[in-house]
């Protein structure tokens, strides 16, 4: 392996400094001269027709600027997925009826927030109230409310990739109530492949809705300039060339007559990359008045009314043979998105697509459906479908194995994919650190010895088959259990904008600044992408200034979702800085009058590598190409796309189409110690092995991992959006149960450097694959160390208590 000066270090983080000293200015600290303030009037209905809005006691208040509701922007509509086959379904504000508890009806702008509160309780409403279905199994039979007049209906999406394939099997047509996205896929023959197998499975799993909760509230602050006719927008989000494309769409600005810029973000997780409607209404009510509008919105809002984590349900059938090889797999999931579609087209693509690539399967069918209910809008969060989607995968696997004897250790690593293996889809996996990645979370929590080895009976009954052991008085009180489970994540993918582009300017003292369109969000992107430029310079990380998160400054970027910051931002950043290494190069070696490939470079020095003491520095070497070339810079650009070979969007219905040009993979297991008294899960231990190519600086993949731990184990152990009739009843930190810090495990990180050959310096994904397996390992220590099965999350004490009485 290359030995490198700046990558590869756990160097400290750039932005450090402001964010420790309270220096770094987030969204919702901006305060522009003549700023009003703007709040939004929300449904207190989850499903009702609006007869009328009388407007006109709030719009006399003093104080009051402007009130808007849906007439008056009726033609405006935007989605998170906006094509011909799933158009558009949300608009800012409602206009005809309102789709869940918090949906925005009208909105005010005013010289302070109390005057706007005030003026929010002044607009009378009318509303016919309406049917509600609040499940997807509700929402999709017949004579259920229908949610949207417009829902999907037609021919099945189902494809026959294999040459014998099953799709027919399906129903070729299909009308499914309030059906919002569907995606089918299946290749192989899945009739024949249930035919080969020893032991065929079925099973049932559930997840629960869960929040983001970023530390900062979602904030957006706009500047309109009506003699330029610019719009300015300070925003608290994810990708700042995705929410320009979106709202000049829906304004109908020339997209270079809005500019976004980024301000520091207080955590993310997923939850603001959507264009949202207070991101509108600020843009809208600054355009109307003249005047900067900023809209912040309250914990509450956040939490109802600014994406959740879908709630799926898995339906999966497998089959294996004897030795626990897989020889067939059906699956299908319903996925609840709530009022209006969010991404479920994506999510209920993606739990096939974070299935496939972790094990063989050759005779597969898969049918994910999007529902709309009358729940809040389901949107990305941290892994997008993989959580869910593993905890049923990699539950039953679990179940399998003890079905058939096996350890489950054992028959991951006969099923999982290697280096080298087609995916059905076409992509390649180039490096696969799976094989280690098992072997090395398995021994983290002492596999072979902390295992109860609770097996089935053929198929019925659960029987002990090791004595009980455990740390109570009587050894049996409290009982610890191991489990595991394995994950995957792209490097980036095909979406809007598609690719990154990165330029890098040299100064005369050798310093140089790296422009990239890439946000901060916590994650330590500035701190890598910093480190890549400088390796690649042969400069030090000090010796690199940023400037980002700007659409007007800096070139296009991916954003900071999609998980491909390391590599298509990464990359980006790379060929830029190569591109300027080589200009500066070509310069020096004009003045030492020898080859370029005979130069060598460190510390800001060029030197002759036959003769290191006849040599340059930097600063003389960018000095003279301004004098040699009639004052022309070295500024060196670079730009890379998701998958460079396609130009192709994939197919989310279908399947079909390269999707990302490296995997990240992770192996996760955990030890956990059960109460069997009261029902409690505390996690001990949590080993992570992650496939994340290479890390580009140590300690913020190691902080990167262990805040997916924290994650994965909240939503494995305690976390759920608590939903009644559409009402959403833990909306704040209170009484919405996170992990804190005294819930942290012993926890051991370690990454599998497989060198991705697609990404800069061999890096890929880190930092959102590896929420996903957690979910499943706990469960499978749970079953480990009691011996029921849990098939729902969260894991909660009254569920432990519940199976273990049944």
């Amino acid at each position: 392996m290359a030995e490198y000066t700046v990558v590869g270090k756990g160097l400290p983080r750039i932005d450090g400094p402001e964010k420790a000293t309270g220096r770094a200015v987030f969204t919702v600290d901006l305060k522009l001269p003549g700023m009003l303030h703007g709040k939004i009037l929300r449904s207190p209905h989850p499903h009702a027709r609006i007869i009328s809005i009388d407007s006109s006691a709030a719009e006399k208040l003093p104080g009051v600027k402007a009130v808007i509701t849906g007439k008056d922007i009726s033609a405006v509509r935007y989605a998170f997925v906006d094509t011909p086959r799933y158009p558009a379904d949300e608009r800012p504000l409602a206009v005809d009826k309102v789709r869940y508890i918090g949906d925005e009806v009208a909105a005010v702008a005013a010289v302070s927030e109390a005057v706007a509160e005030e003026a929010l309780a002044l607009i009378k409403v009318q509303y016919e109230v309406l049917p509600a279905a609040f499940t997807p199994e509700e929402a999709v039979m017949p004579g259920a409310p229908v949610i949207h007049e417009n829902t999907l209906e037609g021919t099945s999406a189902w494809e026959d990739w294999g040459a014998a394939g099953r799709a027919g099997d399906y129903r070729d047509e299909v009308d499914i109530n309030n059906a919002s996205a569907r995606s089918a896929i299946s290749f192989g023959d899945i009739g024949e492949g249930f035919r080969q197998a020893d032991h065929i499975r079925e099973d049932r799993f559930e997840t629960a809705a869960t929040a983001h909760c970023a530390l900062e509230p979602h904030a957006a602050v706009a500047s309109y300039d009506p003699v330029n006719g610019k719009l300015d927008l300070w925003l608290s989000t994810m990708g700042i060339f995705l929410k320009r494309f979106v709202l000049s769409k829906a304004l109908k600005l020339p997209i270079s007559k809005v500019r976004v810029r980024h301000s520091y973000v207080g955590g993310a997780f997923g939850g603001k990359i959507d264009v949202f409607p207070y991101e509108f209404c600020a843009a809208y009510l600054s355009m109307k008045l003249g005047r900067p509008v900023k809209f912040e919105l309250d914990r509450e809002e956040v939490f109802t009314t600014t994406r959740q984590r879908h709630p799926i349900t898995v339906n999966i059938k497998t089959g294996v043979k004897k030795d626990g090889t897989i020889v067939a797999q059906d699956i299908k999931v319903y996925a609840d998105n709530g009022g209006y579609r969010g991404s479920g087209a994506i999510v209920v693509f993606l739990c096939h697509g974070f299935s496939f690539p972790i094990y063989k399967v050759p005779n597969y069918r898969y049918e994910g459906i999007a529902v709309y209910t009358n729940n809040p809008i389901r949107g990305p969060q941290r892994g997008h479908g993989a959580p869910q989607i593993r905890f049923a995968i990699d539950s039953q696997l679990d179940l399998l194995a003890r079905d058939i004897g096996l350890d489950p250790v054992e028959m991951m690593l006969k099923n999982v994919r290697h280096k080298g293996d087609i995916l059905p889809n076409g992509d390649r996996l180039t490096r696969c650190g799976l094989t280690e990645a098992i072997k090395g979370a398995s021994e983290g929590v002492n596999w072979a010895a902390g295992r109860r080895q609770f097996v089935s009976g053929a198929g019925t009954g659960i029987k002990v088959a090791t004595a009980a052991k455990g740390s109570g008085k009587d050894g049996t009180r409290f009982r610890r259990g191991v489990g595991i489970s394995v994950c995957s994540m792209f490097s980036g993918a095909m979406y809007y904008p598609f690719a990154s582009a990165a330029m890098v300017k040299l100064h005369d003292d050798g310093s140089a600044t790296l422009f990239t369109g890439s946000q901060e969000l916590g994650q330590g992107c500035y701190t890598t992408l910093a480190q890549v430029a400088a390796e690649e310079l042969g400069i030090g990380l000090e010796d690199i200034r940023l400037v980002a998160g700007d659409t007007e400054l800096t070139p296009i970027d991916l954003g900071s979702f999609l998980s491909g910051g390391a590599l298509v931002t990464g990359n980006a950043v790379k060929l830029a800085a190569a591109d300027a290494r080589r200009q500066l190069l070509e310069v020096a070696a004009e003045i030492l009058e020898v080859r370029v490939e005979e130069l060598g470079y460190k510390d800001k020095q060029i030197y002759v590598r036959e003769n290191p003491a006849k040599s340059i520095p930097y600063g003389r070497a960018i000095q003279a190409s301004i004098f040699r070339k009639n004052g022309n810079p070295i500024i060196g650009s670079g730009s890379y796309k998701g998958y460079p070979e396609t130009d192709r969007y994939p197919s989310l219905a279908k399947g079909k189409g390269l999707f990302t040009s490296a995997y990240g993979f992770a192996a996760q297991a955990v030890e956990v110690e059960v109460d069997t008294l009261t029902g409690k899960v505390r996690v001990l231990r949590a080993a992570t092995f992650h496939d994340c190519g290479f890390p580009l600086n140590k300690t913020i993949v190691e902080g990167q991992v262990q805040g997916c731990v924290s994650m994965g184990m909240g939503q494995a152990l305690s976390e759920e959006i608590v939903l009644e009739k559409g009402q959403l009843f833990n909306a704040s930190f209170l009484n919405y149960r996170l992990p804190i810090a005294t819930d942290t495990p012993e926890t051991l990180d370690d990454v599998v450097e497989s060198l991705e050959p697609n990404g800069p310096f061999g890096a890929k994904e880190v930092g959102e694959g590896s929420v996903a397996g957690m979910l499943a390992a706990v469960a499978n220590a749970v079953h480990d160390a009691v011996g029921v099965r849990i098939y729902s999350t969260p894991i909660t004490p009254e569920k432990v208590l519940s199976a273990l009485e049944g």
